[in-house]
């Protein structure tokens, strides 16, 4: 007698709509992740390979400007010549890119 049948019916079925205000929280989460999370890991893991990939001879941008030619690399840090007998040691994770690459040189059969 004092309940009412809107609350009857509001009562059973709890569960879905506790369900159905977590769904675009769930979906918010999924279009960050492949918009912003995804590019952003697979963009590190190439700068990764590419400064693993370093050796001497390599054209190289540092993530201030500056151009260079390797002269040596080390464990976690390479040597740059900016200008003709200047050679500066720069970490590795600050290489921002390699503008050219030396080949190696085929052997001859």
């Amino acid at each position: 007698m004092f309940v009412t049948p809107a609350y009857a019916q509001a009562a059973g079925s709890g569960g879905t709509a506790a369900f159905a205000q977590f769904i675009p929280l769930i979906l918010i989460f999924a279009i960050m992740y492949f918009l912003m999370i995804r590019p952003q890991q697979k963009r590190v893991k190439q700068h990764r390979a590419m400064v693993e990939a370093l050796k001497k001879g390599d054209q190289i941008v540092t993530q201030g400007g500056i151009l260079g030619k390797v002269t040596s690399v080390r464990d976690d840090e390479v040597e740059v010549e900016i200008a003709t007998g200047v050679k500066v040691r720069v970490v590795r994770a600050t290489i921002s890119q390699v503008l050219s690459r030396t080949e190696p040189v085929a052997a001859n059969n």
